[in-house]
């Protein structure tokens, strides 16, 4: 077991492109039950690189994965869709992802299935604003990452009277935030750690959390269905690891963080401190995820970011956590 790490998808894919789909990549594309370690089956899982994937880091450290007779490469993207579109690209079987960064992949990938929820929070993505900013009603330029993040950047600006068009919102990714807030290029943005910390380290300030203004994510575990439809019992296998991972997680943040760091390089001391901002509990999806999911795509919709609403009858897999992985 192994973690694979990319800088971004592109590279990733470009990568097995160079390599004419080679074995590598044409088993993380098509075969999951292709021969991996003793002959178990083989399959990528795509994730972010921050504190929320402590669950992944500490199940691949602790052997969890190979103990459930699953041999699983972690493929580290730079975040946000990039992970789900692995997925779709047949770069990875799974996918780590939040409910707005997925819903709108659904409309373009109507293939992609969530599998159930194995985490939430309203308190680990943060507002932070650049030094001189004391208020919302100064921001001009803002950035922020697609999906959650640009759901929640104009929440925050709707709850504080201001009408996001108003407001300049430049398209981002997370490790260049912090320079730019602190070259004043943007006044402020939405992001979890360890990017909240970064910008407030580099010439800016916490204002705030994403509960504050009425905002809750789910980080749902993607798959897509014509690799899901064969392969029910492995994904059931990996879920239930992850869950077995969350319970570890909440009850040692100390030891996830560390592994944290050792496979993913996260400061130790600040992946501790945020893990408890987490609520890292496996389950299926539910009513309350709908009734969340059709929120955000009404907001997509008036956005005009995605023509029609995915199929949530279909993308949202209500029982199959229950049945496969409880």
């Amino acid at each position: 077991m192994h973690t694979v790490r990319t800088g971004t998808l592109s590279a990733l894919i470009a990568a097995c492109a160079a390599l004419l789909l080679t074995a590598a990549c044409t088993a993380g594309s098509t075969d999951s039950a292709s021969a991996g370690s003793a002959g178990r089956p083989t399959v990528r899982v795509a994730l972010g690189v921050d504190a929320s994937y402590a669950p992944f880091y500490l199940a691949e450290e602790r052997g969890l994965f190979d103990k459930a007779g699953v041999d699983v490469q972690l493929v580290q993207t730079e975040g946000g869709p990039a992970a789900a579109q692995a997925v779709t690209a047949g770069t990875a079987q799974i996918s780590a992802n939040a409910d707005s960064t997925a819903l709108p992949l659904m409309v373009t990938s109507p293939g992609l299935r969530a599998l159930g929820v194995f985490q939430t929070s309203d308190r680990y993505l943060k507002v932070v604003l650049r030094n001189g900013i004391t208020e919302p009603g100064q921001i001009r330029t803002m950035a922020s990452i697609q999906g959650l993040g640009l759901y929640a950047t104009h929440t925050y600006l709707r709850h504080n009277g201001i009408d996001p068009k108003s407001v300049k919102i430049l398209q981002s990714s997370p490790p260049e935030m912090p320079g730019m807030l602190k070259r004043g290029s943007i006044d402020g943005y939405v992001l979890f750690e360890p990017w909240a910390a970064k910008g407030a380290a580099d010439g800016g300030h916490v204002a705030g959390r994403i509960g504050d203004f009425g905002v809750r994510y789910a980080q749902w575990l993607l798959a897509d269905q014509n690799w899901l439809k064969d392969n029910e019992d492995v994904a059931g296998k990996i879920f239930k690891v992850v869950a077995e991972a969350d319970k570890l997680v909440t009850e040692d943040p100390a030891a996830a963080a560390k592994a944290a760091n050792r496979q993913a390089k996260l400061p130790v001391a600040q992946t501790t401190q945020v893990l408890p901002e987490i609520s890292f509990a496996a389950r299926g999806i539910d009513d309350s995820d709908i009734a969340s999911s059709r929120k955000i795509v009404d907001f997509l919709l008036a956005q005009k970011l995605i023509k029609k609403s995915p199929d949530l009858g279909t993308t949202l897999l209500e029982g199959w956590y229950e049945q496969h992985a409880a």
